[in-house]
């Protein structure tokens, strides 16, 4: 069947009222922590990234030109953190906030990072933030 034959047969109760790119659990090694053995000696830092978009910002087309470039989460977060140190998760989930928040179309926001080695017997240690998230 073609799917343009398909239009107008999903009731107006099931369109989509939220559109959301997300970026689950990128692992990067970031030179982090304060305490002197940390200095130098990159940890493994676990990234999520939740994008609520609105829906001119959302592909309604099977085309690259019409995509939202999610590339640009892992991308730019490399730029981010390549040959740079932070003493605090929450100074890189900050920048990484407003690297994303200040993109076109995003209408919520959700960042968070971890440490999965810090202690043995969690699954690891990290900070969100996060805006208030649109419902329908």
């Amino acid at each position: 069947m073609d799917p343009a034959s398909l239009d107008g047969l999903v009731p107006p109760a099931l369109r989509p009222t939220t559109r959301r790119i997300l970026l689950e659990d990128f692992a990067l090694p970031v030179d982090i922590g304060f305490h002197e053995f940390e200095i130098g000696s990159p940890q493994r830092i676990f990234v999520t990234i939740e994008v609520w978009l609105n829906e001119a910002a959302f592909a309604d087309v099977d085309e690259v030109a019409a995509a939202w470039d999610y590339d640009f989460l892992r991308t730019e977060i490399l730029r981010l953190v390549e040959g740079r140190r932070f003493n605090l998760q929450e100074t890189l989930a900050r920048e990484i906030y407003t690297l994303v928040g200040a993109r076109a179309g995003v209408t919520g926001l959700r960042v968070s990072t971890s440490k999965p080695d810090v202690y043995p017997d969690c699954a690891a240690v990290g900070v969100e933030l996060s805006s208030q998230i649109p419902r329908g």
